[in-house]
């Protein structure tokens, strides 16, 4: 049985509107969700006490996500990860994005879908957001029509993206929740256990565009196929953290994906997903300056994101497979009603 509820968040200044928080209430789980840019803003898991604590980083206030901050929680689009250089050519037309992070263009630049607000829809376990991203927005070409919804059944919380184009344009689309299973506000996730199905990954160059390399995990820092803890794993790699995309199989049904177990507390994340890929970030960019809820920090490593999307960069990618063990996706996948190309992410109004 699963409950939701409806308030007011906050309201936005110079008028710009109200922002509702839904609440989604389960016997396992309890998820709070706001219109402003989708954003999961609480999500309270019991451990093996039977004790709830909030395991997704973020802020109490709407303040806090008006502010810069790094996506805690939101759904980013229209296209999520770095476009390199900002441009991409479609069609034979070049177009040119706003540079949010040089050299590149990230989660669809400086006013992506984290930074608008939404209408919702409550339906009977969850919540559903729509808007229209209008032709031209941050650089896009088309008229973009999306949906967002969060349903809750039992301990496993589902979200459903799909989105409709008036002409051919990249879109990718995921939630960037910060997870610390221990409880939000705890200083690190060096604790936690962390099992990848990937068999292969994406080298990155030095500003965190892919190669064009599809490399093999096996015997590297990247094969994360049996549980590690991330700590350790670290420090025996000398790396300093996680910020990359894991090739997983093809499949047009949901698949297993990820899984993190924090042993002290007993809880677990299972991740299920019908993307090609998986970003697995380990917050190497928090560094404390941001206050949180309960007025916690979040320093360096205090939160993992595990981003299911397609390939960042797919638009401007030529991928070279280094291993012939690998089977990556290959043909067009019709995954949640929208139609994906194999290394790009382009979505055309033909077939709608």
């Amino acid at each position: 049985m699963v409950s939701v509820t409806r308030t007011v968040f906050g309201e936005l200044p110079s008028g710009g509107g109200a922002v509702e928080k839904f609440q989604l209430r389960s016997d396992q789980l309890n998820v709070d969700i706001i219109s402003w840019g989708c954003t999961i803003t609480a999500l309270q898991v019991k451990d093996r006490q039977g004790k709830a604590s909030d395991v997704v980083l973020g802020f109490a206030e709407l303040e806090g996500y008006l502010q810069k901050q790094p996506y805690f929680g939101a759904v980013v689009g229209r296209v999520a990860n770095r476009i390199a250089k900002g441009r991409f050519t479609v069609d034979g037309k070049e177009y040119h994005l706003p540079i949010n992070r040089e050299p590149n263009s990230l989660h669809g630049g400086f006013r992506g879908f984290d930074k608008v607000l939404w209408t919702p829809q409550v339906l009977s376990n969850g919540v559903q957001f729509s808007r229209v991203s209008p032709d031209g927005e941050e650089g896009y070409p088309g008229e973009l029509k999306v949906w967002v919804t969060y349903t809750l059944d039992g301990g496993e919380l589902v979200v459903n993206y799909r989105a409709q184009a008036s002409q051919t344009t990249p879109v990718n689309l995921t939630n960037h929740s910060y997870f610390n299973l221990a409880g939000q506000g705890s200083p690190d996730i060096y604790d936690h256990e962390v099992t990848i199905a990937a068999d292969a990954y994406l080298p990155v160059d030095e500003t965190l565009i892919p190669t064009g390399v599809i490399a093999p995990v096996e015997g590297t820092a990247f094969d994360l196929r049996k549980p590690v803890e991330l700590g350790k794993h670290l420090q025996s790699y000398h790396i300093h953290g996680f910020d990359h995309n894991f090739c997983l199989k093809e499949s047009k049904e949901k698949k297993f994906c990820a899984r993190v177990h924090h042993a002290a507390s007993g809880r677990i994340l299972e991740v299920y997903t019908t993307q090609p890929g998986v970003q697995f970030y380990t917050g190497n960019f928090l560094d404390g300056t941001l206050k949180g809820k309960s007025g916690e920090v979040y320093p360096k490593h205090s939160g993992f994101c595990l981003e299911t999307q397609n390939w960042p960069d797919a638009v401007n990618q030529i991928w070279d497979i280094l291993s012939s063990h690998w089977h990556g996706p290959q043909t067009l996948l019709q995954t949640l009603g929208q139609r994906h190309t194999p290394y790009g992410c382009l979505y055309s109004r033909d077939g709608w």
